[in-house]
């Protein structure tokens, strides 16, 4: 590539000349190519230099601005043999400032990719800007592909007073010019018309201009070309023939594209009408006398005739005028209203009338007297105003049924502010004449409802001098600018219908440019702002457009208004044989949009006829994206993994990155990283002496005001700078990690960074965050909504209280946020394309090629781009370059290399039953948490306690009333913690906003603060501890839970993350969840909270599953009522093991469902798992009412059945209860026996046949075989138990097979050798009951003591020992999960 510095021009014209003098006082050299001309003269004076040829131009330069006019130049400046081509390098932008078509354009630029001649071009529309605070210095609207904006934007911005940049295809300056040209063609037209107008109806030219061009019907053609008209002086219009070509071009395009134009045609058509009376384009004529012709006005006399000043006759006037004590007011609408009470204000007596009853009620409430009929409103006044809609409202309230006219006092005045015509007041004055009243006022009004009411009206008043002098002070009491027209009464109606002709033509043109903008494909609030700056401007066109593009036509002015203002104006110019096309044209517009039931809308509202007959929209917002696509679109990604680049480019690094949190989610993307909850010196220099590439300093900042964020900032800062300075070789980046969808205190915290450290070489901007669903792509922050990617400006994280904002293109976001300190012009970008087929080394030259102090953005789709980028920043870094950063969380664990894992469970971090509830806290008002909250307690209501804190309560209630909900919450708390209950706190889902961002945050604070207190009275350490929210997640960290140091130990879910507590605080080791407000689908919390809850009960196949992958068997144990259910739990807990109850039918029989009730309560309670079985169910009728009592498990007892019948009985019960997810056992063969009075004799037993039980089990489906090899109910013969282990060896090989698990019954009696050999042989689960309920019923005969109480305890502590004994016999002892 070549120098930087060069910069080359072909082609001179008074813009470009001036864009070169901008770049030579930049430092860059310039060369240009022009023929011989008073411009290349000036060009050389500037400093410039002068070339032979295109191609001499081309020739080192990095970028060559080509004034190219016509197409046809085209193959001569570029492709020629002296063309710029042959002297460019292919790295060199050509910016193509001309007025090349778009297809013309866009076939240059396939032609130049496609010869690979060049890659980077760039078409700009330049031009004077007209605003006063440019003060005519050039803006430019530049587009093209993003590489290429990305080479140009330095040079176009050292062009530029003014830069608009729009990313894309190329033709959007050519576009945008059409569109100015648009406005411009009909505003010069609608000028012409208005003073034609003026004019005959008897007003002065230059009165009409002065009046004008400080009110509504102001345009900036109207202000500034219409006094070189009047004037005879050459304008930009005066060469007819171009300008008609012009306008010519942009209605072929509309055409091209079928739009209608219908105000351009017939602008177009007048200038042609004019081209042919007479006015050619090499002749000196002025320019009016072909208008003249056309219109049959003489305009130019009359503008040539004595002026006077409107103004001084006003002041005059008002110096004079007599006092007035009672005014009536007849017409209360939006705009009488005001006018009334601001006289009321004004110390007037004002009586008024309407005939809407409510207004009058206000308006007595006002302070206003008020009537029943203009005709009581007008006895006793010295001045009647009438401010009704229309003529006909006019003539009723002054001559119909109880009229004003024949009650008005002698010697009163009557003024009509209404817009009417001027026929209708002559007509009206001579009327009143010949009723002897003589003191009429002709006054209508300009300004909209908020001036009416403010007195700052802009009135133009005509009538006799005496008239006048008696109205004057309530004239002025009404007004900001007064004046008054020569004439007579009509004179000042005439100047508002000449206003107002104005003001309709140009509500009209805007919606027709708005319109047309829209269908080209510009981004049609860019296209405002442009025209804003253009000679396309007008007072309607800045007021109205920002209706069309929020879409929101709540009537202002009402569109029916026009229909009536415009109607006036073509009566008028009807009567006066004046030929208006263009303001007929507006008029049907109007009466088009009136018959399409829009009347009552705002005026703005007339776009909607373009909108409707082409079906573009207007709206300015940027469209929502289908995410396949958009994302499908992008070239392909980096090819190479960087993670072993960034570990070594680290190893060079000596920066350690710090980054300051403004809330606790910024952890979302890290694991093994430590978090400071406090900055001091000290705890700074302990983190810098490990050694450790990153660190994460909690600031909590966005919970502060601006003024309290700036001040932390810097401290940090000032810290940070000190406690480096003490250890050797230490340096650091500063990364203030902020909230994914733009909120927080920017620029306000980099600008207090950079207050400390010192400029930087740049500030990044980089919001992409991969797991919450941000891209950035072409500029624009897009937030992910399933498979839509929506505007950041479009979601409700914009609708933020304290942090709002509307611009979705993050440029536009630094000029907004920054108040329009940084321009958006002046920001650059690193483009997708660069990062994917540039890589890390075009991001270091990127980096390194920024002015100091830029802003950069950095656009990103993946984390393999955000890779490359920060590969490329820290070589930037190598090279001495310091950077500010301003991120989301996946920056951060791409600048230092971490590599993802999977999300952390409980089981990682060894939390099980043993510990109380988890608490969650949500504080987090955005859309997404509150679904989030009612898709938790929809989905795991069942075992969460909900407690709903009053936010009207602690914010804005009482002392009292905050401190009792506060103690309310925290006592609630505390018991379901203790009760081992998982517990929600949640904020009341009411939304409480401030009147100011800061009263927002005020009752921020208050709700944070209440959720802090109510964490530090919660006495129970929680199994873990789940925030919602940032602002919540950071207070309850460092005020409620005392931490100054946590370890991110990874994430609970993705964009998650997960802190292990300090040993400093409350709850050491605690695992901590910060949960984002704005991450995560409507199911993300309920999935971590299912994740993390205290496990519920496990299921007894879970149970006997783990027993079999840790080879030892789990004793079921009968029980009978609470003492033997708490003996069990209280030895399981003990022992930690797990344990099943189990129930047998003669105890169901006297315990009933109460009994069931009692096992299941007391498994939910225990903290080891314990299940609840029934045991040897026999009976369907039985079976069938046990399984909708709650167990976890049953035994179907088909033994004493024929093998078919078993088999059907057991299948039938088996996919009942599999229905219901409980684990079903079966017995094979019979045990002999006694249990709880059922015996079965010794010759009906019989052992469980191997070859039976395998058809059984795939019969059946059971989950556990109870087998019997010689196990016994009850006591074993005195010769002892005789088991055939053979048996149980072949019965375990057939159904460990088939998954299903051995039990045996009448473990009692069996000694140690032998329950250890059927262990070792597979059996998994062990009935015991005969031993229990002998030691329970030794316990009570044995007990000497007579208290109940002490019956409970003795036979539990009996029973205990023998349970606790049978578990670590079975091996299950400590195996708790």
């Amino acid at each position: 590539m070549g120098s930087k510095k060069v910069v080359g021009f072909v082609g001179l014209d008074d813009v470009s000349l001036e864009m070169a003098a901008s770049l030579i006082d930049s430092g860059y050299v310039v060369q240009a190519y022009e023929t011989p001309s008073s411009l290349m003269d000036e060009f050389s004076k500037l400093g410039g230099k002068s070339c032979a040829s295109p191609r001499e131009t081309g020739e080192g330069v990095v970028a060559l601005v080509s004034l190219v006019s016509h197409p046809d130049q085209v193959d001569d400046v570029i492709f020629g043999d002296e063309g710029v081509l042959k002297g460019l390098d292919r790295e060199s932008v050509i910016i193509l400032h001309s007025n090349l078509s778009p297809p013309h354009m866009l076939k240059l630029e396939k032609i130049l990719s496609e010869s690979n001649e060049m890659g980077y071009l760039v078409d700009i529309h330049a031009m004077k800007d007209v605003s006063d605070a440019l003060n005519e210095k050039v803006m430019i609207i530049a587009s093209g592909g993003s590489e290429s904006i990305s080479l140009a934007q330095p040079i176009l911005s050292a062009m530029s007073g003014k830069l608009y940049v729009l990313d894309g295809k190329l033709g959007a300056g050519s576009k945008i010019k059409m569109v100015i040209d648009l406005l411009e063609g009909i505003h010069f037209v609608a000028s012409v018309e208005a003073i034609a107008l003026g004019t005959h109806a008897g007003l002065h030219p230059w009165i009409l201009h002065d009046i004008i061009s400080n009110a509504a019907g102001n345009s900036w053609v109207f202000k500034n070309h219409l006094p070189q008209l009047l004037s005879g002086n050459r304008t930009q219009f005066q060469f007819l023939g171009p300008f008609i070509q012009t306008l010519g071009l942009v209605l072929e395009t509309a055409k091209s594209l079928i739009f209608p134009l219908p105000l351009l045609t017939v602008a177009a058509q007048q200038l042609i009408a004019a081209s042919l009376h007479g006015k050619k384009d090499d002749d000196d004529t002025p320019l009016l006398k072909a208008w003249e012709k056309v219109l049959g006005v003489s305009i130019i006399d009359t503008a040539n005739a004595e002026r006077y000043k409107p103004e001084e006759l006003a002041s005059q006037i008002c110096t004079k005028s007599d006092t007035v004590k009672r005014i009536g007011f007849i017409g209360l609408g939006a705009m009488g209203f005001g006018m009334a009470t601001h006289l009321l204000k004004s110390g007037f007596s004002v009586i008024g009338y309407d005939v809407y009853k409510p207004t009058l009620s206000r308006f007595a409430d006002a302070g206003g007297l008020i009537g029943n009929s203009p005709a009581e409103v007008s006895k006793g006044v010295d001045v009647l105003i009438v401010m009704v809609t229309n003529e006909s409202q006019a003539e009723s309230v002054l001559f119909g049924d109880q009229g004003a006219v024949p009650a008005l006092p002698s010697g009163a005045s009557l003024i009509l502010s209404s817009t009417v015509s001027p026929a209708f007041i002559s007509q009206l004055e001579r009327r009143l004449q010949s009723e002897q009243m003589n003191l009429l006022v002709d006054a209508p009004v300009s300004g909209g409802v908020k001036r009416a009411s403010d007195g700052t009206l802009t009135i133009m008043a005509s009538g006799s001098n005496e008239a006048l002098l008696h109205a004057g002070s309530v004239l002025s009491a009404l007004s900001e600018k007064l004046y008054v027209i020569k004439g007579g009464c009509g004179s000042g109606s005439g100047v508002k219908m000449v206003n107002q002709l104005l003001a309709g033509v140009h509500i009209a043109s805007t919606a027709e440019a708005m319109a047309f903008g829209a269908r080209l494909g510009l981004n049609t609030r860019v296209l405002f702002d442009v025209i804003t700056n253009s000679g396309g401007t007008s007072w309607m066109f800045e007021n109205r457009t920002p209706h069309m593009l929020e879409n929101d036509y709540t009537p202002l002015s009402a569109l029916d208004i026009f229909v009536k203002d415009l109607g006036i104006v073509s009566r008028e110019a009807s009567a006066r044989r004046v030929p208006l096309h263009l303001s007929n044209a507006a008029h049907q517009l109007f009466l088009s949009g009136s018959a399409a039931g829009w009347g009552r809308l705002d005026d703005a509202g007339v776009v909607k006829i373009y909108e409707t007959l082409t079906g573009v929209k207007v709206k300015g917002k940027l469209p929502v994206e289908s995410k396949e696509s958009i994302l499908k679109s992008l070239p392909s990604e980096w090819p190479r993994d960087l993670t072993d680049d960034i570990h070594s480019l680290n190893q060079q690094n000596v920066k350690t990155l710090v980054v300051l949190d403004d809330d606790p989610t910024g952890t979302q993307t890290v694991h093994d990283i430590d978090v400071l909850t406090e900055w001091s010196v000290e705890s700074l220099v302990e983190q810098f002496s490990k050694g450790e590439k990153c660190f994460f300093i909690l600031t909590n900042s966005r919970a502060l005001s601006s003024e309290k964020a700036t001040a932390l900032i810097s401290g940090i800062c000032r810290n940070l700078a000190a406690a480096s300075k003490l250890i050797e070789n230490v340096d650091f980046t500063v990364v203030l990690r902020g909230d994914s969808t733009l909120r927080g205190h920017f620029p306000e915290e980099p600008d207090a960074a950079v207050s400390v450290l010192g400029e930087m070489d740049a500030w990044i901007i980089c919001p992409f965050f991969l797991q919450g669903g941000r891209y950035t792509i072409g500029d624009i922050h897009y937030v992910a909504d399933d498979d839509r990617l929506v505007p950041a400006g479009e979601t409700e994280f914009s609708k933020d209280a304290s942090f709002g904002y509307t611009s979705s293109n993050l440029r536009e976001w630094v000029e907004e946020k920054t108040g329009g300190h940084i321009t958006a012009s002046h920001v650059t970008s690193i483009s997708i394309p660069l990062l994917r087929k540039g890589g890390p080394d075009a991001v270091c030259t990127r980096l390194c090629s920024l002015q100091k102090g830029s802003t950069c953005i950095v656009n990103a789709a993946s984390d393999r781009d955000m890779a490359v980028f920060a590969a490329g920043m820290i070589q930037a870094e190598l090279k001495g370059k310091r950077f500010l950063c301003r991120t989301a969380a996946s920056f951060v664990s791409a600048r230092i290399g971490i590599v993802p894992k999977e999300p952390i469970s409980p089981h990682d971090l060894g939390i099980n039953r043993e510990t109380s509830g988890g608490l969650i806290i949500v504080g987090s008002y955005v859309p997404k948490t509150t679904k989030q909250v009612q898709e938790l307690k929809s989905q795991c209501g069942h075992f969460l306690k909900t407690i709903e804190v009053s936010v009207n309560k602690v914010a804005m209630g009482s002392p009292q009333e905050r401190e009792e909900e506060i103690n309310r919450t925290s006592e609630m708390a505390n018991n379901f913690l203790g009760n081992h209950k998982d517990t929600l706190i949640m904020t009341s889902r009411e939304l409480i906003t401030g009147k100011t961002p800061s009263e927002s945050l005020d009752i921020n604070f208050k709700v944070s603060s209440a959720l802090v207190e109510i964490v530090q009275r919660i006495t129970a350490t929680p199994c873990y501890i789940l925030a919602k929210g940032g602002i919540t997640s950071s207070d309850l960290a460092t005020k409620a839970l005392e931490a100054k140091r946590a370890k991110v130990v990874g994430q609970a879910l993705a964009g998650v993350p997960l802190w292990q507590l300090g040993a400093e605080s409350r709850h050491p080791g605690v695992p901590y969840i910060v949960f984002p407000g704005n991450v995560g689908d409507s199911n993300a919390v309920a999935e971590v909270v299912k994740r993390w809850a205290r496990p519920s009960r496990a299921s007894t196949k879970e149970i006997l599953l783990n027993a079999e992958k840790g080879g030892y068997a789990v004793g079921a144990f009968n029980v009978y009522n609470l003492e033997g259910v708490e003996a069990v739990i209280a030895s399981a807990e003990n022992e930690k093991s797990p344990a099943i109850l189990q129930i047998h039918p003669s105890a169901l029989k006297e315990g009933g469902a109460p009994l069931v009730a009692c096992c299941i309560a007391a498994a939910e309670q225990a903290n080891v798992p314990i299940t609840v079985h029934y045991d040897h169910g026999n009976s369907k009728d039985e079976m069938l009412k046990v399984l909708e009592l709650g167990f976890d498990s049953v035994m179907v007892d088909g033994s004493h059945l024929s093998f078919e019948k078993n088999i059907l009985y057991t299948k039938y019960i088996s996919d009942l209860a599999h229905s219901e997810n409980m684990l079903v056992e079966a017995e094979l063969g019979r045990l002999s026996g006694t249990e709880d009075g059922l015996t079965v004799e010794e010759y009906e037993a019989r052992f469980t046949d191997v070859s039976q039980a395998n058809k059984f089990i795939d019969a059946t489906r059971i989950d556990a075989l109870a087998v019997c090899i010689g196990n016994v109910h009850g006591k074993y013969p005195a010769s002892g138990p005789k088991l055939k282990f053979d048996l149980l060896k072949d019965l375990y090989d057939l159904s460990s097979k088939k998954g299903v698990c051995i039990v045996l019954h009448g473990a009692s009696g069996l000694p140690k050798e032998m329950v250890e050999e059927c262990i070792k042989l597979g059996v998994r689960k062990f009935n015991v009951n005969t031993e229990v309920r002998k030691a329970y019923m030794d316990a009570l005969n044995g007990s000497a003591k007579k208290d109940l109480i002490d019956v409970m305890k003795s036979t539990k502590e009996a029973m205990k020992a023998i349970v606790s004994e049978k578990m670590r016999l079975f091996g299950s002892a400590g195996k708790a999960r």
